[in-house]
């Protein structure tokens, strides 16, 4: 994100392509930073939140923001005096209606939970793969789980910045947490688009021995799938260097 200072306030004035912003689809430009995981950015010297983020990198991130756009689609009177002031800092400032990627085709179901959109997938299933977990493996761990042909189970897919959670649908109990580091790989299915799986490093109770595991899910079309993978590479990038 590019953040710009106006009277003590943080104002996003970019939300940087191929960012976790961006791929994030929750920060817009002309939004306000209000606060990052607790710490208030209110009256926030210049620089602050840059530092704030820095000294935060590569953990999951909680931003309160203050929204440029009223409900009814107009701007939020309160931040006209700085918008219009920031409009003069930086002429070339515009405001974001919507984030960058296409509209979502009809049949990709999001659900919104603490602020957040998340994804409606089905756990098809998992299946030791022994103590090897690069991306080959994949073309036999998909079939192996298809196979079996075991009851779908429904779940919420959240891709957070360094993070992936795996929620029950209906309880919204946590069923995983694999922090980015623990994911060995992650790839679509060739055969059917909808599928992709991801490679995880086992628990030590694991009843196998292996010491990976591969998880495999359905989702509701083919881009929602390539967007999925998109946005866990990103997160990849972006903590690769906990590794």
């Amino acid at each position: 994100m590019m953040l710009r200072y106006v009277d003590g306030r943080v104002f996003v004035t970019e939300v940087l392509p191929e960012s976790q912003a961006e791929a994030d689809e929750v920060v817009l430009a002309g939004d306000i930073l209000d606060e990052i995981n607790g710490c208030c950015l209110r009256s926030a010297s210049p620089g602050q939140a840059g530092a704030v983020l820095q000294r935060l990198k590569g953990e999951p991130l909680a931003l309160r923001l203050l929204r440029w756009r009223w409900h009814d689609g107009s701007v939020f009177e309160p931040l006209l005096p700085y918008l219009e002031a920031l409009k003069e800092k930086q002429p070339q400032f515009q405001l974001q209606h919507s984030p960058r990627h296409s509209p979502r085709a009809e049949g990709q179901p999001r659900q919104l939970q603490g602020g957040r959109l998340l994804y409606k997938l089905r756990l098809l299933g998992q299946t030791g793969v022994g103590t090897y977990g690069g991306k080959e493996v994949l073309e036999g761990a998909i079939p192996a789980v298809l196979e079996r042909n075991l009851a779908p189970r429904e779940v919420l897919f959240d891709v957070r910045e360094a993070e992936v959670l795996v929620q029950e649908k209906a309880s919204s109990k946590l069923l995983c947490r694999h922090p980015y580091p623990s994911i060995s790989c992650v790839g679509r299915c060739t055969w059917s688009p909808r599928i992709f799986a991801l490679c995880v490093l086992s628990s030590p109770e694991s009843p196998d021995g292996s010491t990976f595991h591969c998880l495999v899910f359905a989702s509701s079309s083919e881009q929602e799938c390539e967007e999925i993978v998109g946005r866990m590479a990103a997160g990849f990038k972006h903590t690769e260097w906990l590794v």
